[in-house]
């Protein structure tokens, strides 16, 4: 009676322990994904070395020289482009924009924070987010046309602002003229660790006397040490600083939440989380962690 009191035991035992098994088994399949856990990035999400900046002094130099040749129809900067444009109504006015673009690969600098780039499936232009498998870059001249006034005009550089700018109103009266170098306005400001002004220490976007857009800072061997952006010379989003690893790997250190739109009141600044050397998570706000 013992023996068979036993075997019954056994026989609803061991589909339990199966069924517990397979239950442990699933929740380590799907664990929960902590974006704090480790410090260590992928070198694909953000630029880990300095970049070259292209139209330095010598560069322009060069430019001149080409430029006194007669260019061929529809090639800039030595690549060829094709021409393109687009139609919408707005406001009972209808809004052409005239450009051009290349097909060929290019990776845009990912120091820039708009990149324009023609979106051929939805037929518009943006400005975020380029994918060369749903668009390509404008590269060449470009103008916007409202009614029969032109409204803006310039020139573009694999998908980055290049050159002198200019808007106009209604009456094509001149509103503003601005001038870039691949992206970068004129007025922003590059200090170098060297003499020669080959290691880049800061960029420091401004626009309008004010900074604007993406900051970086590096370290002197060439790696991202900060990562910001500043609106209407304010610090927004989230702001990264990286540890020294000499260029092996990208490892967070600190991460500073700011205000995500400048001049929002009763909004202070905070860390949001930090990671020593080997990316281990150090700290972390309470309040990330408990949403």
């Amino acid at each position: 009676m013992k023996a068979i009191w036993i075997g019954i035991s056994l026989f609803f035992l061991v589909p339990a322990t199966l069924f517990a098994q397979k239950k442990n088994k699933k929740e380590i399949e799907t664990p929960l994904i902590d974006p704090d856990s480790s410090g260590i990035v992928s070198n694909k999400l953000l630029p880990t070395t300095s970049p070259l900046l292209l139209f330095d002094e010598q560069s322009k130099k060069e430019k001149k020289k080409k430029q006194k040749k007669k260019e061929k129809k529809n090639i800039y900067f030595g690549e060829k482009t094709h021409r393109a444009r687009t139609r919408q109504v707005m406001r009972d006015q209808v809004q052409y924009t005239l450009f051009n673009y290349t097909t060929q690969s290019h990776k845009p600098d990912p120091y820039i924070r708009d990149i324009y780039w023609y979106d051929t499936k939805e037929k518009i232009i943006r400005t975020k987010d380029f994918d060369a498998g749903k668009g390509v870059l404008l590269h060449g001249p470009y103008e916007r046309i409202v009614g029969d006034v032109t409204v803006e005009k310039g020139m573009f550089y694999y998908g980055t602002k290049h050159g002198t700018w200019m808007t106009f109103d209604s009456r094509n009266v001149l509103l503003d003229k601005g001038h870039y170098n691949g992206g970068w306005r004129k007025d922003s400001r590059t200090t170098y660790y060297d003499a020669d002004n080959k290691t880049i220490e800061k960029m420091t976007p401004i626009e309008y006397d004010l900074m604007e857009g993406n900051y970086f800072q590096f370290y002197e061997n060439g790696q991202v040490a900060v990562v910001g952006e500043y609106q209407y010379g304010e610090k927004v989003g989230l702001w990264t600083e990286y540890w020294d690893t000499k260029n092996t790997q990208a490892v967070r250190k600190r991460e500073i939440q700011y205000q995500e739109k400048a001049f929002t009141k009763n909004v202070r600044p905070y860390i949001r989380a930090e990671w020593d050397k080997n990316g281990n998570l150090i700290y972390r706000n309470n309040l990330i962690s408990n949403q």
